[in-house]
């Protein structure tokens, strides 16, 4: 319990302290943005800060934080270190620098400001990573929401009608992906999305509340009571799976997508810290208290986290159910389906807005007539109904890895761009070079990439290959010459 609150507190501090320190690295200042010199009442709207917060919050968390850390505390109460560093050092530079970036290059997508620095093969890398990535967001958050809304209308299996169809479902959520990607983003995501924002912390605070009002707080073990242990039911070593697998809720690629969306709407450079650092930590709160829960009302047996796993069995979202209802009660109950169902599709949706606007941008069609959003909107939506017909388990394998390595690949583009501006990067530098050891280790030693190569050995030869690939990235980035900016890259005034 103890450490639990010191995490919070870290977490909290993070966000005025070192959010502070990013804020005077990328030095925001006054000129006008995008949403002002290029406002389209499309992409390009200006909307209130408080908005623009919850919006963002919803768009980067959804069930990410909430799925992802209950899934982590299968390794116990360590990762609440890799929640509260992640977010502090990770997520709050990685979010900030991809809105603020945005912001200053005309308001453009993370893959297009990429390929500023990295050229032709860098910008076609990073254009089919991020649409990628975007796409199997809005798959994954299409695919399982169906399945619970089926779940839910059958009583738990027992009763078959016509709300009982989750190919039906899937078409509807398809259908509602379609309309809300190809309007404007103030017509029903500006709309409704700031109240399942709120809806999503209220959820995690009660969460949260629940755990000590009920009594279930002092089942939380301590960080120092473990030092050493692998919780894992499986024994599977926490790097690099559990920095790959807790994502959202500590740092996250997938949230460089989004940030742009949000940028084309602010008002001024210096809302950066508010909007965006403000929701990664947010997002970290919300997913040291999902992970506290599940330490604390899944009992540790034989030093494993088996209660949890076997929990889980029977579906991630059957464990948030009970979470829910064994803190909140019937309300709880509530919570959690709107939860499990609404937080899935908000986030979808906004993904594959995010996979439009980036294949747009890619080949130069604007998206202010409905007939060229309409171009981009329907093939993408046919695409992304055929693909959820995949297994499920195959889609976010994929996912969960490549988010990861999108977000080290932007995390080495904005150290770039501080260098060229003049400025320090190692607020850029230290997490990027960190996410390159845990990437590099996962491609090399996991099945899903080159882990079949080594055989037996895959997980010594990813740990070492994966700590001397992010060292070389390291010495690559320190002894190539960045000369400052005098005028080149396309900033949005320009």
């Amino acid at each position: 319990m103890i450490s639990f609150i010191i995490c919070l507190c870290v977490l909290i501090g993070g966000y005025f302290i070192y959010g502070r320190v990013i804020e005077k690295q990328f030095g925001p200042d006054d000129r006008p943005t995008p949403a002002i010199t290029m406002r389209d009442g499309v992409d390009y709207v200006e909307l209130p800060e408080w908005r623009i917060f919850l919006i963002q919050l919803l768009d980067i968390a959804g069930l990410g934080p909430i799925w992802g850390a209950v899934g982590g505390a299968m390794w116990g109460p360590s990762v609440f270190v890799w929640i509260t560093l992640g977010t502090v050092f990770g997520g709050m530079v990685h979010d900030f620098a991809s809105g603020f970036m945005s912001m200053r290059f005309k308001g453009e997508a993370i893959s297009d400001i990429c390929g500023q620095f990295m050229g032709k093969v860098g910008h076609f890398i990073m254009c089919t990573f991020t649409i990628v990535l975007l796409f199997m967001v809005g798959v994954v958050f299409a695919k399982g929401p169906a399945g619970l809304l089926s779940y839910l209308f059958s009583a738990g299996g027992t009763v078959e009608n016509f709300f009982t169809n989750t190919e039906m479902w899937l078409i509807v959520i398809v259908i509602y992906y379609f309309i809300a990607t190809f309007v404007s983003i103030d017509a029903i995501i500006g709309k409704i999305y700031p109240v399942f924002g709120v809806c999503l912390i209220i959820m995690a605070f009660g969460v949260g509340g629940g755990i000590f009002a009920k009594g279930y707080a002092s089942n939380i073990p301590e960080i120092w009571e473990v030092i050493g242990k692998n919780m894992h039911p499986a024994s599977t070593n926490a790097w690099p799976m559990m920095f790959i697998s807790v994502a959202c809720g500590a740092i996250s690629g997938f949230h460089s997508t989004q940030s742009p969306i949000m940028a084309r709407c602010c008002s001024s450079e210096r809302q950066s810290k508010k909007i965006f650092c403000g929701a990664m930590v947010c997002e970290g709160v919300i997913a040291l208290i999902w992970a506290a829960a599940a330490c604390a009302l899944f009992p540790i047996e034989g030093g494993k986290m088996t209660a949890l796993q076997a929990a889980m069995a029977k579906g991630q979202s059957s464990c948030v159910y009970s979470i829910c209802s064994s803190t909140m009660g019937k309300v709880g109950v509530v919570l959690a389906m709107l939860g499990v169902i609404v937080c899935p599709i908000t986030t979808g949706d906004t993904a594959f807005r995010a996979a439009r606007m980036t294949i747009a941008e890619w080949f130069g069609m604007e998206q202010k007539s409905w007939e060229s959003r309409l171009v981009v909107s329907l093939p993408l939506m046919a695409l992304g109904y055929l693909v959820c017909q995949l297994d499920y388990s195959t889609i976010w394998n994929y996912f969960a890895s490549t988010n990861q390595i999108l977000a080290m690949i932007f995390l080495w583009t904005a150290s770039i761009y501080l260098r060229r501006e003049g400025r320090k990067a190692w607020v850029t530098v230290i997490p990027a070079t960190f996410l390159s050891a845990v990437t590099m280790t996962c491609v090399l030693s996991s099945k899903l990439y080159l882990g079949n190569l080594f055989g037996k050995n895959a997980d010594i030869a990813g740990r070492i290959g994966g700590v001397v690939l992010a060292a070389l990235f390291l010495i690559s980035f320190l002894n190539k010459k960045h000369p400052e900016n005098t005028g080149h890259l396309k900033h949005k005034h320009d």
